[in-house]
């Protein structure tokens, strides 16, 4: 039955609220008994009660600004459906572990429920002791992807989840675990309920349609600073833009990288890829993804080649002056050793192609040079200026530097230490190969230091950027402008969240940093208008309706190998049991007798040149009755690596005849999970479903058993046990055979059929 709600039921939930309580009882349709779990330590505002009503009676997407309360949000929806559905759960997923962690910790502290009945689930806990955690639990917060394992293994049922809440919901795009979860809840859950969080889902109309799709979402609840029933709760934000100039001996290396990169846009012009000489980062990596596409398909055009080659030398040089311009001289030389490190290591053609161009090395030796002269980016020393400028009219003041890359990050780290008062840490992501890292307990604990005041800079790469509670801050400095809605507007969320703060973007004159500065601008205008537009427009397809689970399920093992392929959400979506365990040989077992090896085409070409393909083949022979590979993809498979075509024929050839597995193609990770549907129905439908996996290997024929027994003799191997079976006909008639009557075996011989007669007639001694 539909859940409704009265103009007087509203008025009582906005008593409740002020009274600390963030749900009301539907009589009608349930009678509740036992305490009502209550809001603690906090007072909700106007805004939040209205978008709790809307979140009571639709799934909706809540879109508020950063600093304005979308978790507080989120729990008042969250207490409101509990308290509806009192034996039910709820379901709180966040990208990171950091975030679920102080989620955990909001919720706790927000409500009346015991602290043992808020779980946080990560990867550090075993599975089973999860499934046991999930039983007792009435609100648990995961991240997405160990949510998917949990739903797919049946360690977790959303059954009985009244309210999934996501967390940066602007995630929820192609294959994001967000998509497969909200759809498998969507069609299980008694009393659905999606509540999608986020500050900015996107500045165009289809991305935000996706979103709205993926999720479900049936109501739409944005915010700006400038609506009525924010104002209130506003603090007052200074947003300066503060230019610099290029100096001349840095303009001098960019308009080298720039001939440079010029050389290959002309030729992808030529190659009729590129419309002109001048393109954006976005622009190339389009042409990238086209051309690849191409190849993939098995288009046979050198010209190809050629332009994937063109392409990624353009790619480089273009991130090269991107460093110039806006970065500064460290970052630059060490991208610029990194190429020539890689030159010297390498096979790649764009690697080398770009460090041997004369540009390319005259930018390099360029930068070197003034490196030397300890020449730099203008912004570090504006960047110096402004912080100390804070620090003397506050010396509490707390501050946060955005910037794009590790390496700069560190450099500016180094020089804002070196500013009386200033006490500076650099906070990154995890370790990335040969790079600097944190690992997420470092992160929570260097935020936990700058909250308490133990330093008070940081610089932060866009890690900072995304729901860490990263405490409100005086000023937030942008070392470049970004050209993404998304990431300005969390950046700027950073600061006036419980008092005025300041917002400062340095900005390099004629350079991208003004073209990203007004592209994320302008998205950020868009998108405001298309939330305004679309929630009152809001189509969505009809959705599905609420399965009847069947104990009965098609059943299928997978190989804990392919746990995070991406296919066992495919197979759980087509209603399949899938459950994950070490196999003996194989990829899926879709009975007790078939078992299939599936690779991509890269993965087959690669296992052929590495020479675990036959071994891989002769081990699902040996241990199932049938087996079957699956060869995955649409490229053409003799155009993926350099081996001859007549090399992958014969190994086709070898499992096909020689080893009687049939080989089957299909396009992609949907093609082979309706595939793996088929012929696990086709399995089960003559035998019993509950199949387990066998640690044995399968049992033997009549034939393999006699070859085994007759291969046991002395001096006999495979090739002469077939023939002394194929002449004697039987075992028995082989081991009553006379030493003449074996001599007539081609190869056997008479010292060979001697010790075959005095094993089979010597009597046993036991010692």
């Amino acid at each position: 039955m539909p859940y409704k709600i009265t103009t007087e039921q509203y008025i009582n939930i906005r008593h409740l609220t002020r009274q600390k309580h963030a749900a009301y009882i539907n009589q009608k349709e349930k009678t509740i008994t036992g305490k009502m779990i209550e809001l603690r330590n906090f007072t909700p505002r106007v805004y939040q009660e209205t978008i709790l009503n809307t979140g009571a009676i639709n799934n909706t997407l809540i879109v508020l600004p950063t600093g304005l309360g979308k978790t507080k949000t989120a729990i008042m929806i969250a207490v409101q459906r509990l308290n509806t559905y009192p034996q039910s759960k709820i379901l709180f997923l966040t990208p990171t572990r950091p975030l679920a962690a102080q989620i955990q910790k909001e919720f706790t502290a927000s409500t009346s429920l015991e602290k043992d009945e808020i779980k946080l689930f990560t990867g550090m806990i075993q599975p089973s002791e999860r499934e046991k955690l999930w039983s007792a639990a009435k609100v648990v917060i995961s991240t997405p992807q160990g949510c998917a394992n949990d739903v797919i293994n049946k360690r977790m049922s959303l059954e009985d989840v009244s309210c999934l809440i996501l967390d940066e919901v602007h995630h929820a795009l192609g294959n994001y675990d967000y998509c497969f979860i909200a759809k498998h809840y969507n069609t299980t859950a008694r009393y659905p309920r999606i509540i999608g969080l986020t500050a900015s889902p996107g500045s165009d109309m289809e991305t935000i349609q996706e979103i709205c799709k993926n999720t479900f979402i049936e109501a739409i609840e944005t915010r700006t600073h400038e609506d009525d029933d924010v104002k209130e709760y506003v603090q007052q934000v200074e947003l300066d833009y503060i230019t610099v100039d290029l100096p001349e001996e840095i303009k001098e290396v960019k308009r080298i990288l720039q001939a440079c990169l010029e050389k290959r846009l002309k030729k992808l012009k030529e190659l009729g890829l590129a419309s002109s000489t001048t393109a954006t980062k976005g622009a190339l990596l389009d042409i990238q993804k086209e051309v690849q596409r191409r190849i993939i398909s098995g288009e046979k055009d050198f010209m190809l080649w050629a332009a994937a080659t063109t392409t990624a030398e353009a790619i480089k040089a273009f991130y090269a002056l991107e460093l110039a311009e806006t970065q500064g001289i460290t970052a630059l030389t060490k991208y610029f050793k990194k190429i020539y490190h890689e030159a010297d290591k390498t096979k790649t053609k764009a690697t080398k192609n770009l460090a041997a161009d004369e540009d390319f090395r005259r930018a390099y030796l360029k930068t070197e040079e003034l490196g030397k002269n300890n020449v730099e980016h203008p912004k570090i020393a504006k960047l110096k200026e402004l912080i100390a400028e804070e620090h003397a009219k506050n010396p509490k003041a707390k501050v946060i530097v955005f910037n794009n890359y590790r390496d700069s990050g560190m450099k500016i780290t180094e020089e804002l230490n070196k500013i009386e008062g200033i006490t500076c840490k650099l906070f990154v992501g995890q370790m990335k190969k040969g790079e600097t890292g944190m690992s997420q307990k470092k992160q929570l604990q260097m935020l936990e230091d700058f909250r308490e005041g133990k330093f008070n800079t940081v610089v932060a790469t866009s890690i900072g950027e995304e729901g860490l509670d990263i405490a409100s801050v005086n000023l937030v400095i942008f070392y470049e402008p970004v050209p993404s809605a998304i990431r300005s507007i969390q950046r700027k969320g950073r600061t006036a969240r419980l008092e005025k703060g300041a917002v400062k973007i340095l900005v390099t004159k004629n350079t991208r940093d003004e073209a990203y500065r007004w592209t994320s601008h302008h998205k950020e205008k868009r998108m405001h208008r298309v939330l305004k537009d679309l929630k009152n427009k809001i189509k969505l397809e009809e959705q599905p309706t609420l399965q009847t689970f069947q104990e009965d399920k098609t059943k299928i093992y997978a190989d804990t190998r392919e746990a995070n392929s991406g296919i066992l959400k495919e197979l759980s979506d087509l209603g399949m049991e899938v459950k994950v365990q070490q196999l003996n040989a194989g990829d899926f077992l879709v009975s007790e007798r078939v078992c299939v090896e599936k690779k991509t085409l890269n993965d087959f070409i690669s296992s052929i040149i590495d020479k675990r393909l036959l071994s891989q083949m002769k081990a699902l022979r040996d241990n199932f009755e049938r087996a079957v590979l699956i060869l995955e993809g649409t490229e053409d498979i003799y155009s993926i690596r350099k081996m001859h075509p007549n090399a992958i024929r014969g190994m086709l050839a070898t499992i096909a005849v020689d080893y009687g597995i049939p080989v089957i193609r299909t396009k992609d990770l949907k093609d082979t999970a309706a595939l793996l549907k088929i012929m696990a129905e086709h399995e089960q439908r003559t035998e019993e479903r509950d199949f387990g996996v066998r640690t044995e290997r399968k049992p033997l024929t009549t034939k393999e058993q006699q070859e085994f027994i007759i291969e046991s003799l002395p001096g006999v191997g495979a090739t002469l046990a077939k023939s002394l079976l194929k002449e004697f006909k039987t075992v028995k008639s082989i081991l009553n055979a006379n030493n003449e009557e074996l001599q007539k075996i081609d190869k056997l011989g008479k010292k060979r059929a001697a010790e075959i007669q005095r094993i089979v007639e010597e009597e046993y001694e036991e010692n």
